[in-house]
């Protein structure tokens, strides 16, 4: 059974840094899995922030994120993480994470129906 357990949410001022921990149990961290962040502001629909293949590192970040967040993976733990830095309130919703078999190994998915298992969410404040 896959699960994913996400924390490191909180309430930051603007300009602030946040490291958001995704812990995974249940399949292999190799390049046939993508863990991917979403995120889902009140009124919005959620959406994919930043997504990686945990076998060779690859890497989606939606544009407005570039530069300023960071996913990683440490296999040995099974854990994924994302380093928020220079964040704005736009970047306030519920942050999940997500876990999906990759079928095409070239392709990062990005899509939240692209993904079959998630975890609860964690909140992410940021004040201006």
């Amino acid at each position: 059974e896959v699960q994913l357990q996400a924390s490191g949410g909180g309430l930051v001022q603007a300009g602030g840094s946040l490291r958001l921990s995704c812990a995974t149990s249940g399949f292999p961290f190799d390049d046939d899995y993508a863990v991917g962040w979403f995120r889902q502001a009140p009124g919005k629909e959620r959406e994919g922030v930043s997504c990686i293949n945990v076998g060779d590192g690859s890497a989606y970040y939606m544009d407005s994120v570039k530069g300023r967040f960071t996913i990683s993976s440490d296999n040995a733990k099974n854990t994924v993480y994302l380093q928020m830095n220079g964040l704005k309130p736009e970047d306030t919703a519920v942050y999940y994470c997500a876990a999906t078999w990759i079928a095409v190994l070239s392709y990062v998915p990005h899509f939240e129906n692209e993904y079959d298992d998630w975890g609860q969410g964690t909140q992410v404040t940021v004040s201006s």
